[in-house]
């Protein structure tokens, strides 16, 4: 399930972009199993704020393309999508909002086209160096990485039983028929495990750049997957503005089940960073 958008060309693939209002941009970034769906609720306060809203289905997911490879999925690729998005609207500059693996390529993209992004919300996920030095807590919650990376033998582990596996995984989110309606897609869980497969051991053990814009980090209290230590102690990989809202009751998914909440703290913080002359 996806918003309806354009297609536009970016490189060698299509991605599925829903593109609204006017003024100052924000792009928005969803992750797994998402697609810009993810959004749905985020996106009218931030219309009615008077922003432009950018929302793609990142490479792999909902109605962009998916190509076959792992190679296809490596952070440098998914980052570059999102610049030569920017470029294909005429978007010199962005506000930048990240969920899940949507935030790790926000840090990157913050990190290495600064220029581009006036500030990075970064919701669930922290600076990658922050996840990869976290502690025990962390490492118990990311198991289930090391699962993703069986390749062949995860996706039949997800799929087995009408997805029975899959839907305990995400403890039986009401998003999951969604979810799995677009990973039952022919090549679609594989393209969304290759996410983790191309990436996880440079997230783990590599050297990530600093972030030299204004950053809003978001951790909510009950995130299976995540835990608050990577977010708060990514504080220390800012070189600018840092701030910090622990959503306290919420599940992994915040843009889903407290949109007004984070959209309210999204406009807070981006008024209060430097806007397009």
């Amino acid at each position: 399930m996806s918003i309806a958008g354009t297609r536009i060309r970016v490189g060698d693939i299509d991605l599925n972009v829903h593109v609204a209002g006017e003024g100052p941009a924000i792009l928005l970034l969803h992750g797994f199993p998402d697609s810009n769906a993810l959004w749905r609720d985020v996106i009218p306060p931030l219309l009615a704020a008077g922003y432009r809203v950018v929302a793609p289905d990142q490479r792999g997911f909902g109605e962009s393309s998916a190509p076959k490879g792992t190679s296809n999925y490596r952070i440098e690729h998914i980052v570059s999508d999102a610049v030569r998005l920017l470029d294909a609207l005429g978007i010199d500059k962005a506000h930048l909002v990240g969920h899940d693996w949507g935030a790790v390529i926000g840090w990157f993209l913050a990190g290495e086209h600064a220029a581009r992004f006036h500030s990075l919300t970064a919701v669930s996920v922290g600076h990658p160096r922050a996840y990869a030095n976290a502690g025990a807590e962390q490492k118990r919650k990311g198991l289930y990485t090391f699962l993703f990376q069986l390749r062949g033998l995860a996706e039949w582990y997800l799929k087995a039983h009408d997805f029975a596996r899959f839907r305990k995984w995400v403890r039986n989110y009401p998003e999951a028929d969604h979810w799995i309606a677009d990973l039952s897609r022919p090549g679609r869980l594989t393209a969304a495990l290759n996410w983790y497969r191309a990436n996880l051991r440079r997230v783990l053990t590599a050297k990530h750049p600093r972030c030299p814009v204004p950053v809003l980090g978001i951790w909510s209290s009950r995130d299976f997957a995540l835990a608050e230590s990577q977010m708060l102690n990514s504080a220390q990989y800012v070189d600018a503005t840092w701030r910090y809202e622990r959503l306290d009751g919420c599940s992994h998914w915040i843009p889903l089940e407290v949109p007004g909440e984070l959209s309210r703290l999204i406009l807070e913080f981006i008024d209060g960073t430097d806007q397009p002359i």
